[in-house]
Formats: C-alpha cells, structure tokens, sequence
C-alpha cells in the first residue's frame, strides 16, 4: 500500500538530513550575526535607538544581550543541544525583529537593521529585510515543528 501524500510530506519535514540542514543553516546566520554586535556593543546600542521604538535608558540592556542569546541558541542549535528551544528562541527573536522593521517601514523609516553588521551604513529598505528574515524563520518552525528529538529538547 502507497503511503499517502501528505504522510511522505510531513516524514519529509521531519526527516533527519532536512533537519540537520535546518539545525545548521539557522544556528550558523544566528552565530555569524552575534559576533560583530559582540564585538561592538556600542554601536549596536545604537542601532537599536534608531528604531525608536524603546526609550533611551532601556537600550543598553538588549544590546547587551540580545546577541549572546543569539550566540549561545545558535551554537546549541548547531551542536543539536535542546534543538527545539533554541529554534523557538530564535524564531521568536526573528518575529520581534521583523515587527521592528514593519513598524519602521510603515513610518517610511529605512534604518540599519543592524542585523549581521554594527556599521550605520549598512541601510536596506525594512520590507526587503522583513522579507529576508521571513525567509531565515522558515527553517526555525521546521526545528519547531516537526523536530523528532527527545520530548526535553
């Protein structure tokens, strides 16, 4: 008997080589994109005022952490370590940085996502960005999803 369509479908979703993939491609954006927000906290900060959607003495405290988190879920995704939540964390990060620069595209702001770079001239049109990043979140709901793991992941 043929196994139906949509059971190859979702098998397909959750299989180990895609997920891998998925694990990879997701952890690696999130460790490349830490490393310069690391490395210049400053600049990032002030990244993150340009926004203008937090007020000014609540911007150094996601500068300092947003890309650690960003880092270590990265790396536990790339190890396979808790794969489902570090994938949730991340995809969770993808939303809010996608309703960032929609709110910013809607107010007709193009910024510096500050994305993979700290440097202010690194300016893209927010929607192009919000549609990159709808398209890095695309493997983190398939770790969300379909990931086959342990129950604790």
């Amino acid at each position: 008997m043929a196994i139906p369509l949509k059971n190859r479908f979702l098998r397909f979703l959750s299989s180990a080589p895609l997920q891998a993939l998925c694990r990879l491609a997701l952890g690696g954006i999130f460790i490349y994109a830490s490393l310069d927000k690391i490395a210049h906290p400053r600049e990032f900060a002030l990244i993150i005022a340009n926004y203008a959607i937090l007020p000014d003495w609540l911007v150094t405290l996601p500068a300092l952490v947003l890309p650690w988190l960003e880092l270590v879920a990265g790396l536990c995704l790339v190890a396979g370590l808790w794969t489902r939540s570090s994938a949730l964390l991340l995809s969770l990060l993808l939303l809010l940085f996608m309703a960032a620069l929609g709110f910013n595209a809607l107010r007709g702001i193009d910024l510096s996502c500050g994305c993979f770079s700290t440097s202010a001239a690194d300016k893209e049109k927010a929607w192009i960005l919000v549609l990159r990043d709808l398209l890095i979140l695309i493997p983190g709901l398939l770790l969300v999803f379909f990931h086959r793991g342990k129950k604790t992941s």
